[in-house]
């Protein structure tokens, strides 16, 4: 599994298991399947309300908790200083580890100062409870107000980006901050699958439309973190590394 190195000095794999609207019993298992299957990075937030299933699957795995990058957020509504550590509390309990990889401030909320969120996340990184911070769904000028507020990097911008949805001045902004950005909806919730330009580029490699859309995010050096609740889809997804898109593929896809 590919990584990429954050400007805290951690590294992320570059392809993670996304769990947003997966729940139960389920949850679990697809996290149990997708570390045994050759995961290594699984993405979860207080607003999922799976924690628990899926520290479960981390755990039924058998894969060793310090091998496997976790990341979880905290929800808009509790970004006072005291709600951040208590919704932290709450995330470790339910995943029962004894740290994250990275931690997120899930939305913006413009009625609590950023200063006074970050710093609890100073806190928190500092206690090694999390060995990074980062945000979600932030502009550039949101992430430039975080950068200034933190003492601890802000190393991850977490926003929806596929194929047709990215914008070039975001990730130039993005890698002259050194935040490093994750693609939630990398397939755009399935409906890149039919797409044109992607099938055709697909049938050129004996790949999938999605294969090739997640591709290219990892390929710009953006981490995907698909969901998946079949072993088949699971599989696909990882079925990413052993080929290459071309510049030209690459430049009729960024023209999408």
């Amino acid at each position: 599994m590919s990584s990429i190195e954050l400007s805290s000095g951690h590294a992320i794999p570059l392809l993670g298991l996304g769990t947003w609207q997966m729940r139960g019993q389920q949850c679990a298992e697809v996290v149990q399947m997708a570390l045994e299957m050759g995961y290594r990075h699984v993405d979860t937030a207080h607003m999922y309300a799976n924690q628990v299933e899926v520290g479960a699957g981390l755990r039924a795995s058998g894969v060793a908790p310090d091998e496997v990058f976790v990341t979880t957020k905290i929800w808009h509504d509790s970004l006072g200083y005291d709600q951040v550590h208590r919704q932290f509390d709450e995330c470790m309990e339910m995943l029962a580890l004894d740290y994250v990889d990275l931690l997120l401030i899930h939305h913006p909320n413009e009625d609590v100062p950023l200063a006074e969120t970050l710093g609890a996340f100073d806190e928190i990184a500092a206690s090694g409870r999390a060995r990074s911070i980062g945000v979600s769904n932030f502009s550039p000028a949101q992430v430039d107000v975080a950068r200034a507020a933190a003492s601890a990097p802000i190393v991850n911008n977490q926003v929806e980006l596929h194929v047709g949805y990215c914008d070039a001045n975001f990730l130039a902004h993005s890698q002259r901050a050194e935040v490093t950005v994750t693609a939630h909806r990398p397939l755009a919730r399935g409906d890149l699958a039919g797409a044109g330009t992607l099938a055709d580029i697909g049938a050129a490699h004996n790949k999938t439309a999605a294969q090739v859309a997640l591709r290219w995010v990892v390929q710009h050096g953006i981490i995907a973190i698909p969901k998946a609740s079949s072993e088949q889809h699971l599989r696909a997804n990882m079925d990413i590394w052993d080929w290459a898109l071309s510049e030209e593929e690459m430049g009729r896809l960024n023209a999408v």
